[in-house]
């Protein structure tokens, strides 16, 4: 069974070619991200990634985390792995120095967040829910509360998790109703069920800190009704010192498809007289801080989809170089070869190649925008960065999630009916990625949130900035010759005009009839995602054979070309037919009465 191999290559390229990282480093309090530690910090997280959660991801996965009288055990080797993880710095390495933390653009944490999830999914999701905890604390926590928890979460002493889900209210969090009761010491009571809490409960920490969305006695009904709280597993003391056990326990854990080693708990707050908690930010807006966290999260899980491609494309790679079966097509008699010779083997491996790579530089693109939204001197560009992230996080955490699944279900083709076999590890893939599509907002949620709040409600603003970015690559593509980039030119611009065309027809339909409109969402998500990625992959072909040009021999460049090409052939062009099934679709799918279904 072959292990991971971090892309260190090609994460490099699109760091420094195609997001801007010397840009990057020029933005105030990014300075200290230059070319060289960002390197040395990528090959580190590299041998971490390689030599401690890639050899644990199979444990983890038939071990499981194990519940037991309230409290979980995790597999063998991760309690280890997690405080080897917290004493490295990997915790702490987007967070304010503030607080302990490193203070490192979104960008580097990207595609070192990309490590973790490709290595081993399970592990990864700990510190990307106590990531999320962080910012909204620091975003909207007092003084007193960023002062007991954030220096011990940022150095992974202390974990954190997020508590929307109840049995009654999944998705629709305006039927929230854990409630929250007012202490005359300023604290609260927390009363209520929470279900789906990934790490919820676990081994590897001291404390672990949950927010906890609720309701206080004179909160509305709806949304505009949930305030948030923290609720840590043990209380803390004045000094910082850890005291009782605090009223918040997990009474069982999930038996799931995949990501076993993910604890996903079901937690009782107030069994025993309630939970305490304090308030976080201002009462009856715990949903505006909670979609801080949020966000965060939707960019993590974004990034699994990407890393799950790399993953399951290099496991499938590793075999059809191994497998010999079947003499070379078009040979009589000669010697049998292995599978990777064969040519829908290879239709099959760039398939998942090009999709790591575009899903990769997209994500990096985005999240350097983000760095450029927060920390840019100029308003005018930190709001422009800003929309343009806004519009994208959708694109992201849903294409990539969506194309992560169909790369994992082909990397067990690749391996024919060995990859039916859980031996060989491909099967594990398909099943560890099929929540990421599911979990932090379904891919029909970001797709909603994409047409309405983020192209609707502006006229499709962000959009036409995009699209109009998109067109001015055109020229450049024009200016090179040979055969692949014609038909990269060729299929990005059919693209970019398919994109604006069902674009338009969202923005136009969208007020008059949201049905119709939303009966398109995912094929327009899905789209745009295909698009966004040629974008990325015809702006990579650009440098390669700038490169090339250049006098670089190094044979990176010649496959960065031919992948783009592939990418153009069998990917950029499926976006007339998803054009056409958003702006003509939406008869077939709200037509049939619901008695015949």
């Amino acid at each position: 069974m072959s292990e991971y191999i971090a892309p260190v290559r090609d994460m490099q390229f699109v760091l420094k070619e195609l997001a801007g990282l010397e840009q990057v480093a020029q933005l105030p309090g990014c300075e200290e991200a230059t070319p060289d530690l960002v390197d040395a910090i990528l090959e580190e997280a590299a041998k971490f990634a390689e030599g401690v959660l890639s050899p644990l991801n199979a444990v983890g996965d038939r071990e499981g985390a194990q519940w037991r009288d309230q409290q979980v055990t995790m597999p063998k080797g991760f309690k280890e792995a997690y405080r080897l993880f917290a004493e490295s710095g990997w915790t702490a390495l987007g967070s304010d120095p503030e607080w302990g933390g490193q203070g490192l653009p979104k960008v580097v944490g990207a595609a070192v967040t990309e490590m973790w999830k490709s290595a081993n999914h399970a592990f990864s999701l700990c510190p990307l829910l106590t990531t999320g905890a962080i910012e909204a604390l620091v975003l909207s926590g007092s003084d007193r509360i960023k002062k007991t928890y954030l220096e011990k979460m940022v150095s992974g002493e202390w974990t954190g998790t997020m508590n929307l889900t109840e049995p009654n209210a999944g998705s629709d969090l305006a039927a929230v109703r854990a409630r929250a009761e007012p202490q005359a010491d300023g604290s609260y009571r927390i009363f209520g069920q929470k279900i789906f809490i990934t790490y919820g409960e676990h081994d590897l920490a001291e404390n672990i800190v949950h927010l906890v969305l609720a309701r206080t006695p004179t909160g509305p009904e709806g949304v505009k009704g949930i305030s948030l709280f923290v609720v840590p597993k043990f209380l803390v003391g004045d000094d910082g010192s850890l005291g009782a056990r605090n009223d918040a326990w997990c009474v069982s854990i999930e038996h799931k498809l995949g990501i076993h080693a993910s604890p996903t708990a079901v937690m009782a707050f107030g069994d025993h007289g309630g939970a305490v908690g304090h308030l976080v930010g201002e009462e009856n807006r715990g949903l505006e801080t909670m979609f801080v966290m949020m966000n965060a999260a939707r960019f993590g899980v974004g990034l699994e989809g990407v890393a799950v491609c790399e993953r399951a494309y290099q496991r499938a790679r590793d075999y059809a170089r191994d497998r010999i079966q079947c003499t070379d097509i078009g040979v009589r008699g000669g010697p049998k070869v292995a599978i990777i010779a064969h040519p829908d083997v290879r239709r099959m491996l760039m398939s998942m190649k090009a999709q790591a790579e575009a899903s990769r530089a997209l994500a990096y693109v985005v999240g350097a925008a983000h760095d450029a939204a927060i920390h840019h001197p100029d308003a005018e560009t930190r709001k422009r960065n800003q929309a343009f992230v806004d519009l994208m996080i959708p694109v992201v955490k849903g294409w990539s999630t969506e194309i992560g699944i169909e790369v994992a279900s082909t990397g067990v083709q690749v391996h024919g009916g060995m990859g039916y076999i859980e031996e060989t590890g491909a099967a594990q893939h398909l099943r560890d990625a099929r929540i990421s599509a599911i979990y932090e907002g379904t891919t029909g949620i970001q797709a909603n949130d994409l047409i309405g709040r983020k192209m609707a409600r502006e006229g499709g603003a962000t959009l036409k900035t995009v699209i109009a970015a998109m067109r001015a690559l055109d020229a450049e593509l024009a200016g090179q010759g040979g055969e692949h980039f014609a038909a990269i030119r060729s299929r990005f611009t059919a693209g970019v005009d398919a994109v604006a065309k069902a674009g338009e027809w969202i923005v136009a339909t969208y007020g008059a009839d949201v049905r119709a409109a939303s009966a398109g969402a995912v094929p327009f998500l899905r789209l745009l995602g295909i698009v966004a990625g040629g974008w990325q992959m015809a702006r990579a072909a650009l440098v390669a054979q700038a490169k090339i040009d250049a006098g670089d021999s190094d044979p990176f460049y010649g496959a960065k070309i031919v992948t783009t090409r592939y990418y153009a052939d069998h990917l950029l062009s499926q976006a007339e037919g998803l054009a056409s099934s958003v702006t003509d679709g939406a008869a077939g799918v709200v037509a049939l009465a619901e008695e015949m279904f």
